[in-house]
């Protein structure tokens, strides 16, 4: 009988709460300090100039603007599965789907792309410690020099067993991870400050108000990962109460880190340095210091930093997908959990393996945009979903209501649609074959299955 109830509990696809506020938050500035703020300089600075400040505070404010629409939607429908439950519980099916696809192409993309950057930092980092390097032929995809990358996929295989051994390690992995990261970013702050001179700053918008808008659309590839938060609805402890204020509270540690670290790196460093600079946080700490061991204290915390956000938006995908899977969108393969450790087993290798393939054979370079314009999307429907359920459903519990209503939400749609349009028409035109694939595949298979069209047939 004991075996039988397990296996009911297994398909019946149950998650234990185990998260708390802490562990949350550390979700949601584990998926978004990373890659994004150890890159993002030497793209974006060349465009904008000093004036890249003012860019790092339009997509925080775009960012914002969005989290507080996600946490109100967060404290009123408490499940995993992010802005595609908030848009299946409020705009219907073939929303949700769209919201999904966009979803899946954001995690999916930026958890490949993330562990092919943990290859390049983790070469960089055995060639300065031990005067060794892994092969180019087993470090680089096929488009990109190599044969395969074996360092980013074995990355997803150990990402994929920690989340298969339980929510609640991983959550605790990522956490320890998350405080290396941020202290490491502490530090280059602190070092860059003794070389900060504000002649730099002198001629800050060169570019005028076009750079600034162009460095905001790249700089808001370091604010994704904020919406990791939301997938973990249904594991966190109190949600109505912890994941509004996990949201806020990863937004604000993230915007004065990413604010902190730009400040004091144009203020060390001449801004037309930035164009083409490898690694440029640690070739700052080098000039400024004239020594080898930063690099080498950045190149440790890049390793410790990525992995933890592959971790975490691998997790992502695998709780929208159980979503998903219980809703009837897509197999119910997806939903079921193992009866030990109360994890979407069969759910994660998937994962792994789709990620695996993508960070081991494709340079994945152009697909950044892609990245963008998904979570951009999944961010204006939650913030039409807000207004949705405002009057659909007034007097719903929630936990949180965003303030300024409902001018807050308009901005946030306007913000975000301004941002898309600084996008290139193939990012577009590629995002808009892949959103009609899925639509596709959600009428042929998730309208005549899902939980709701099965209700209507009874």
């Amino acid at each position: 009988m004991a075996a039988e109830t397990g296996a009911d509990e297994a398909a019946g696809g149950e998650l234990r709460r185990s998260i708390g506020l802490f562990q949350l938050t550390a979700f949601g500035v584990g998926a978004t300090v990373g890659t994004g703020i150890f890159f993002v300089l030497s793209e974006a600075t060349p465009e904008a100039g000093p004036a890249v400040v003012v860019s790092f505070v339009i997509a925080a404010v775009t960012a914002g603007l969005t989290a507080l629409c996600y946490a109100e939607l967060a404290s009123a429908v408490p499940v995993s599965g992010s802005s595609y439950s908030y848009a299946y519980a409020t705009l219907g099916e073939s929303v949700a789907m769209g919201v999904a696809a966009c979803l899946l192409l954001e995690y999916m993309v930026s958890s490949a792309a993330v562990a092919v950057g943990w290859s390049e930092y983790l070469n960089a980092l055995l060639s300065e410690t031990v005067g060794v390097r892994i092969p180019d032929a087993l470090s680089g995809a096929p488009g990109a020099g190599g044969i395969v990358n074996l360092p980013a996929m074995v990355l997803v295989g150990l990402c994929a067993l920690l989340l298969v051994r339980g929510v609640s390690e991983s959550a605790t992995a990522n956490a320890v991870m998350v405080v290396i990261k941020l202290a490491v970013l502490v530090m280059f702050a602190a070092i860059a400050v003794t070389a900060f001179s504000a002649d730099r700053f002198a001629d800050f918008a060169p570019f005028g108000t076009a750079g600034i808008g162009a460095a905001a659309g790249t700089v808001f590839f370091s604010f994704i990962g904020l919406d990791a938060v939301s997938t973990a609805g249904e594991e966190a402890v109190d949600p109505r109460r912890t994941l509004p204020r996990a949201l806020v509270l990863s937004l604000i540690i993230v915007t004065v880190i990413y604010l902190m670290v730009a400040v004091t790196a144009i203020g060390a460093q001449d801004w037309p340095r930035f164009e083409g600079q490898e690694a440029g946080l640690a070739a700052i700490l080098a000039d400024v210091t004239g020594s080898a061991w930063p690099s080498i204290v950045l190149a440790a915390g890049a390793v410790i930093s990525i992995f933890s956000i592959t971790l975490v938006t691998m997790y992502g995908q695998t709780r929208i997908l159980f979503t998903m899977s219980r809703d009837g969108m897509i197999p119910p393969v997806f939903s079921r959990v193992d009866p030990r450790t109360l994890t979407p087993v069969r759910n994660t290798i998937v994962v792994a393996v789709a990620v695996g393939l993508l960070a081991g054979l494709v340079p994945l370079d152009v697909l950044a945009d892609l990245v963008s314009i998904g979570t951009l999307v999944a961010f204006t429907v939650v913030s039409i979903g807000v207004m949705v359920l405002r009057r659909t459903a007034p007097d719903l519990p929630r936990g949180f209501r965003v303030p300024g209503y409902p001018v807050v939400p308009v901005l946030s749609i306007l913000a975000c649609a301004y941002l898309i349009s600084g996008l290139s028409w193939i990012t577009i035109i590629v995002f808009l074959l892949w959103l009609t694939a899925a639509l596709v595949f959600w009428f042929f298979y998730g309208s005549r299955r899902s939980a709701l069209a099965t209700e209507v047939q009874r």
